[in-house]
C-alpha cells in the first residue's frame, strides 16, 4: 500500500465514528454480527454491514466463516487492525483530557 493510500485508509477508518466503534467492538470480543450491532449503540444493520465491508477491504478485519448450520460468521482484527489499538487508546486519553475543557 502506498503512503497516500495508507493515509487515505487511516483517515477513512478514524474519521468515521461508526467504523471506530465497530473496531472497538471487535477488539472487545464482540465478533459475531449480532454481537457487534448490540455493542454499537444506534448502528443500523445496513451501516454496520457497510462498515464491516470497508474494514475488510482495508485489511483491518478478517471474516471467518464456520461451516455450520445455521451459518456462523465471525470478524476478527488482523495484524493491521491490532496496529490501530495505540491510536484508539490515545484518542480515548485525549477525549478524557478534553472532557471538561470549555475552550473548544
Amino acid at each position: 500500500m502506498k503512503s497516500v493510500d495508507a493515509r487515505q485508509a487511516i483517515q477513512d477508518i478514524v474519521g468515521c465514528k461508526w467504523t471506530v466503534q465497530v473496531v472497538r467492538a471487535v477488539e472487545g470480543g464482540q465478533r459475531r454480527p449480532a454481537q457487534i450491532q448490540r455493542a454499537v449503540e444506534g448502528i443500523t444493520v445496513k451501516v454496520m454491514n457497510e462498515r464491516l465491508r470497508k474494514l475488510l477491504r482495508h485489511g483491518v478485519l478478517t471474516r471467518v466463516v464456520f461451516p455450520e448450520v445455521p451459518p456462523h460468521v465471525e470478524y476478527r482484527l488482523t495484524d493491521r487492525g491490532r496496529q490501530l489499538r495505540p491510536l484508539l487508546r490515545e484518542i480515548d486519553r485525549l477525549c478524557g483530557r478534553w472532557g471538561g475543557d470549555s475552550d473548544g
